[in-house]
């Protein structure tokens, strides 16, 4: 007999919260303070400016010839942050935790039905997206493979009537051509679908882009990149914050960090406090947060324990440089 299922959104009670919480004596976790919701229509009652939610899936990864792993990422960042403590600086009462997305594995595992597979990954997060920042909240969102920047710049779009800029701290331009959807041409299909505007890319690697994308961003007035290797020379990139607009979604790409555990995991790259001080510091405002390509365990056998407190942190870190 044929198995039907279907993708989903998983909508977290309190018990599901809870869960996940180690309680100690005298001290408060944010996930005791972290709001949850009845339903995607109930959002609006809530006073949280931010909605947390996970999409654990490395179909997009796959599609794009990379290794499996960033599918184990969502649930131990999730209770890496649930376990920060609530205090002065960072309360929980401003989060909302939605829940997560839950992907059927496609049966066909070639690369053609991994693409497929990606566009109904699409079409499934990219409403839920879009009520979200309707409702004038801003989307934490934590993948899951870079894929998955489409369906959340085109969410943000819609709901802001407006192409979005978007500022992406990645080693690599994610512009691949429109060969079918996978993790290396989210930024592609967003720019030709008039989702997104201008697209600033920041730290990328001169050894892992290839020709045609660096042509492609030395001729479109729409792409802008500073790449790790002038940032190293310390040459290039006063001004280029300061242009990016006022809806613009921030990714980050747990790749560009070195020696972070991820499908093209590098030895190369910015530090850690590298990217928690330019959060921190910057004054931009946000549409949305997405944090992708982290694993905690991948395929190949390699794990890390420490990816999802850095994703904690980096989560704490944007709420307390957006509230």
């Amino acid at each position: 007999m044929a198995k039907f299922t279907m993708d989903s959104l998983k909508i977290y009670s309190q018990s599901d919260v809870n869960n996940l919480i180690i309680y100690r004596d005298g001290e408060t976790k944010l996930g005791e303070k972290v709001q949850v919701t009845a339903s995607l229509d109930s959002l609006k009652s809530s006073d949280a400016e931010f909605v947390l939610l996970g999409i654990p899936e490395d179909i997009g990864i796959r599609a794009n010839s990379g290794i499996a792993g960033a599918s184990t990422t969502w649930r131990p960042a999730l209770m890496a942050f649930l376990n920060i403590q609530s205090n002065r600086f960072l309360s929980g009462e401003e989060i909302l935790v939605l829940g997560h997305f839950e992907i059927e594995e496609p049966e066909d595992s070639t690369v053609n039905a991994l693409r497929k597979k990606v566009s109904e990954i699409d079409n499934l997060v990219h409403p839920v997206i879009e009520k979200i920042v309707a409702e004038g909240k801003i989307p934490i969102v934590i993948g899951g493979g870079h894929n998955n920047a489409y369906p959340i710049i085109r969410g943000t779009s819609l709901a802001k009537k407006n192409p979005i800029d978007v500022l992406n701290i990645d080693a690599h331009a994610d512009l691949r051509e429109s060969e079918g959807r996978h993790s290396g041409n989210g930024f592609t299909y967003a720019l030709s679908e008039k989702y997104l505007d201008n697209y600033f890319m920041y730290g990328l690697h001169q050894n892992y882009n290839n020709e045609a994308i660096l042509t492609q961003i030395e001729t479109s007035p729409k792409l802008k990149a500073i790449f790790f290797d002038d940032i190293l020379k310390g040459t290039g990139y006063e001004d280029f914050f300061s242009a990016i607009g006022s809806t613009a979604g921030l990714e980050i790409d747990l790749d560009c960090i070195q020696n972070v555990l991820a499908s093209a995991e590098t030895p190369s790259g910015f530090s850690v406090n590298d990217i928690r001080k330019l959060i921190l510091t910057n004054k931009n405002k946000f549409s949305y947060l997405h944090i992708s390509e982290g694993a905690t365990r991948l395929l190949d056998g390699r794990v890390s324990k420490l990816t999802s407190k850095l994703i904690a942190y980096l989560v704490s870190d944007f709420v307390k440089a957006q509230v």
